[in-house]
């Protein structure tokens, strides 16, 4: 991690969705490195959420609450941060949700990256931006091999499609505007992320963790569904290897990347369950009668080996470590509220040696 905290100590990184799951973890992630953060997204959504047990918010310079579809408020907090670099996490992201609400889904994940990359035209401090999208950004075509970065993109659901969507805006962008010089600007995929702090709804490991707080049995949609379960940390570490490339002008990196798990840890929904059971004995679970409402992929995995050749990416925690952090920050975090920053810290801590 030396190379990483030379590439970011003291850098100006302007992050959006950072009161997310994942964009919680990488703000504190980006905090280790000496970065100084800005931060941009919506209010944190429920409670508990990982930005406010953690206390997130203590490691920004600066902290807005506001809508990546208001353009003029995300650029002038852009322009005002003078960021080096633009990490976009900002998204309507659960796949359910998008089926109840397909309007805000698209405008948040299409327009909201429009608005995102229009305010870099707009940065002269930008040298680079990343883009994070998902590995359903493909057109599912249930092989049973890996999909790489040239694959078709698609998407049957409104999630799925406008993830599509924004990787062709990055790509429009890059080509149109960016191509003569300018911020270089790439995208990353990853696969189905764990980790302590989420909370989200819908989501199997929070609706877990609520299913065991209220003695119930967890019901589970599709239990043979095989997703590319990794810690949260991993894709993370993904992100910021690839930002640190481009930051140092490396013109080969500026295009997509998939970042997800060893093929053993391609796993069903079922044997990820047995596997928490191993550290949540009380947690029961069933098939759920509403399974066949909304329509998702079935099977699903992504080749990392662009990631791994050329930004010299590795994962490491296997699959076995990440549902035992994860396990365990929940168990901590039961424990003592307060303590959650600090453990937090610890498992960043142990990931990073």
């Amino acid at each position: 991690m030396d190379a990483l905290a030379l590439a970011f100590k003291g850098r100006r990184v302007f992050v959006t969705g950072h009161t997310g799951f994942k964009g919680a973890w990488l703000c504190l992630f980006l905090a280790r490195l000496g970065a100084r953060v800005t931060g941009y997204a919506l209010a944190p959504a429920g409670t508990p959420t990982m930005f406010e047990l953690a206390r997130v918010g203590d490691t920004l310079e600066r902290h807005h609450i506001a809508d990546v579809r208001d353009q003029a408020a995300l650029r002038r907090a852009m322009i005002d941060a003078a960021p080096e670099l633009v990490l976009h996490l900002a998204a309507q992201a659960l796949v359910r949700h998008s089926y109840a609400d397909p309007v805000s889904t698209w405008s948040t994940n299409v327009m909201g990256t429009v608005h995102v990359l229009e305010a870099l035209r707009a940065c002269p401090s930008a040298r680079a931006a990343l883009v994070v999208t998902t590995d359903k950004c493909y057109e599912n075509q249930h092989w049973p091999w890996g999909y790489r970065e040239n694959d078709r993109l698609g998407g049957h659901d409104p999630y799925s499609a406008s993830k599509a969507g924004a990787e062709l805006v990055a790509h429009s962008y890059r080509s149109s505007f960016f191509a003569a010089g300018g911020p270089l600007i790439a995208t990353a995929r990853a696969g189905n992320v764990i980790g302590g702090g989420d909370w989200s709804l819908d989501r199997l490991i929070p609706d877990a963790v609520r299913a065991m707080q209220q003695g119930s049995a967890l019901p589970v949609r599709s239990p043979h569904a095989t997703r590319p379960w990794q810690h949260v940390l991993e894709p993370l570490h993904g992100y910021l290897l690839l930002a640190a490339r481009l930051l140092g002008g490396d013109t080969s990196c500026a295009g997509a990347y998939n970042f997800g798990p060893d093929a053993a840890d391609n796993l069903s929904v079922a044997t990820l369950l047995t596997l928490l059971q191993a550290h949540w004995p009380q947690l029961a679970w069933r098939l759920d009668g509403d399974q066949h409402t909304a329509k998702e992929a079935a099977l699903l995995y992504l080749d990392s080996s662009k990631a791994r050749q050329q930004l010299d990416w590795q994962v490491r925690w296997p699959l076995a470590t990440g549902i035992e952090q994860t396990a365990a920050w929940y168990a901590a975090a039961a424990r003592d509220p307060g303590g959650a920053r600090a453990f937090t810290e610890q498992q960043l801590e142990h990931f990073c040696a």
